[in-house]
């Protein structure tokens, strides 16, 4: 059997501009087909992107028996509807973070992969680049001695109240949109949280437009993160432990790899490669598909990340 796994898109939405060209890319990826509500704007979203099918539904994507896999990058509200229905089609599917905040929901749509033999995978590309890899790497090694504490951020600027990302009845806000991969990076560093704390300043949409919180961890490892949708553009993540510290300037994006490791003898700089995050989580999904490769994200990762931001969301919500 090939190698190459043929792709389909579920929805035109922004983010797949940073998707496709890994994609076209690739050698193990074939995107055939994208899908919009609209035949008329998913045959120009074909054209723009030279993908060779249009639909003029999702269901009519589902329906294409050449197509394997998909790409949900639907409002969030809609990643477990159409994740299922994806499932009961017969595809695999990559579902863009977050997956879904409600446990329930999670275990639903797991439990549905497995009755149907697909994989399902929630896309948080960063933690498919080398650079995360070889940060994770670096800690268990003790390259920092003991880790005693782990700091993130992730915020921009957005200020239109009509903007998708800042309403809620599409679960947008800023712990949904970008605090969520400080929770999947403390979480990689230092396991499940026994304890969380969030505090938020809601803005004029409804939705959180800053948040900050606290984590507790086993062994008493702590972590702080803020995340924004109405503050400057930036993006950080620092390992902190007795002997040191390590720095990841771009933890997120993976644009510019570079681990600076702080330690009382000085800095080292390791610089690596770039490589395209969202080629890779295709790739990854592609080969476990062809058991090629053991999925790197599946359900225990899912279903404790939506434990912990559910967690987070309620606290920030009701104290």
């Amino acid at each position: 059997m090939s190698s190459i796994v043929k792709w389909g898109i579920v929805s035109t939405a922004d983010i797949n501009r940073k998707l496709i060209p890994g994609a076209h890319a690739s050698e193990k990826v074939d995107l055939v087909g994208v899908a919009s509500r609209d035949q008329a704007r998913a045959d120009a979203y074909a054209r723009e992107w030279e993908i060779p099918r249009a639909y003029g539904s999702y269901a009519a994507l589902l329906a294409d028996p050449d197509i394997e896999a998909v790409y949900i990058s639907l409002p969030n509200t809609l990643h477990v509807e159409w994740s299922i229905k994806a499932l009961e089609a017969g595809k695999h599917v990559l579902c863009e973070k977050p997956f879904s905040r409600i446990p329930a929901e999670v275990e639903a749509a797991f439990d549905v992969a497995e009755r149907e033999g697909r994989l399902l995978m929630e896309a948080f590309m960063y933690r498919h680049n080398p650079q995360t890899k070889t940060l994770v790497d670096l800690v268990s090694s003790g390259a920092i001695g003991e880790l005693r504490l782990v700091r993130s951020t992730f915020s921009y600027s957005l200020y239109d109240e009509a903007n998708i990302r800042l309403r809620t009845d599409v679960d947008g806000g800023a712990l949904m949109d970008v605090g969520c991969y400080c929770v999947s990076a403390s979480r990689l560093l230092a396991g499940e949280p026994t304890t969380v704390h969030a505090e938020a300043r809601i803005g004029p949409s409804g939705t959180d437009w800053v948040c900050a919180g606290v984590m507790r961890f086993p062994g008493d490892v702590l972590a702080t993160f803020d995340c924004g949708t109405a503050l400057p553009n930036r993006d950080e993540l620092e390992a902190i432990g007795s002997e040191g510290s390590i720095f990841l300037d771009d933890p997120w994006h993976c644009l510019r790899p570079a681990i600076e490791v702080r330690r009382e003898d000085g800095v080292e700089r390791i610089e690596l490669p770039y490589a395209d995050s969202y080629r890779l989580e295709m790739e990854n999904l592609g080969d476990a598909i062809r058991g090629e490769a053991e999925l790197l994200l599946g359900r225990d990762d899912a279903l404790a990340q939506a434990r912990v931001i559910e967690a987070l969301h309620d606290d920030a919500r009701r104290g």
